[in-house]
């Protein structure tokens, strides 16, 4: 399967076939240390930014349930998984009868994946647990994330999480754990990671290939936030160059080259096969404009923190919009930069 139909950024390794996790060892002796004592709780809620390891976190403690389906047996640590091992082998590649990894399809037909986990993606769920009812082995779903999941989708896992069958064990992620169903938190236990340090940033880096630049090292940690997948964003898919250029529109005067400027922009964000870098400026300028509301409102700006919020969720709907419809992402960057420069 190529990186466009399985999600997974030019540089990075799938979360199932990792072997390297850094930044998460207190998250991690927590598990094997609840799991041990025969406690674990059916559903964890593992909550991040995107990009700072959740998935492969959640597939190594997986993976340690798998290898010691006996918890008083468990070792406390959940070290790295044995590539040689049945059980990574078949969660590497998808074939495991004892986990599943619900996440949004990919369309065939339209090229792309779905805007959501529909409900027909939660129905695989139920069939993996029919088909495993007389197994004592442990059965798995890893909900990835619980943010993509539409409201039946979201109604059906909630059930799930109510009724959950006799040795089941729910691993859910979330980038955002405040939008969803109170109900469905409620059910879970919260594991909240936090986005890397540089440090361990620099070696996630390193552990995937890539010999940062020392003369770009600040800008790339600055924008990256502590995450991986930001990170490869800006070295791989040139943003780092786009928000460079994005910078010097926003420092010109209104006028003839500032417009020439963002219509060069809006033509590189609206390249064929540019869907991870029109998502990432996008992100960036929605978080931009929700930070400009945060500093208006402490500066007592209270009509400019109202009217910055309400072009955040306007873009936000706008955007969103141009996705599922597949609409002119360079009309959409175009008026969305002039909307913010302009008002």
């Amino acid at each position: 399967m190529s990186h466009a139909e399985d999600g997974i950024l030019d540089g990075a390794r799938p979360p199932a076939e990792s072997l390297s996790l850094f930044g998460h060892d207190a998250a991690l002796g927590f598990l094997g240390r609840a799991y041990k004592s025969g406690k674990s709780h059916h559903a964890i809620l593992i909550e991040g930014p995107e990009g700072i390891g959740k998935a492969t976190l959640a597939f190594r403690f997986a993976n340690h349930v798998l290898a010691y389906p006996d918890p008083q047996s468990a070792p406390e640590a959940v070290s790295p998984p044995d590539p040689a091992s049945v059980h990574f082998r078949q969660v590497a590649s998808g074939a495991s009868h004892n986990l599943i990894h619900l996440t949004r399809p990919f369309d065939e037909k339209a090229g792309r994946f779905k805007s959501a986990i529909t409900i027909d993606e939660v129905r695989r769920a139920g069939r993996f647990f029919a088909q495993t009812s007389g197994s004592d082995n442990w059965r798995i779903v890893i909900v990835d994330t619980a943010d993509d999941l539409n409201r039946n989708a979201a109604n059906a896992i909630l059930k799930m999480l109510e009724e959950p069958p006799r040795r089941a064990m729910f691993l859910v992620l979330s980038h955002a754990p405040g939008k969803l169903l109170p109900t469905i938190r409620s059910r879970c236990l919260p594991l909240p990671l936090r986005p890397l340090s540089d440090p361990d940033l620099e070696r996630a880096l390193k552990g995937l290939g890539f010999e940062i630049n020392p003369q770009s090292r600040d800008a790339l940690f600055t924008q990256a936030g502590g995450s991986v997948s930001e990170a490869l964003k800006l070295v791989n898919y040139g943003g780092l160059d786009i928000l460079n250029a994005f910078e010097k529109v926003l420092s010109q005067a209104p006028g003839g080259q500032q417009r020439q400027d963002l219509i060069k922009l809006a033509d590189a964000l609206s390249a064929k096969g540019g869907e991870t870098i029109f998502t990432f400026f996008t992100d960036n300028l929605i978080r931009r404009i929700e930070s400009d509301a945060r500093s208006a409102a402490l500066n007592g700006d209270i009509a400019g923190a109202a009217r910055l919020s309400e072009l955040s969720s306007a873009l936000k709907e706008r955007i969103n919009t141009s996705v599922a419809y597949n609409l002119d992402r360079k009309q959409i960057v175009m008026n969305a930069v002039e909307s913010y420069l302009f008002g």
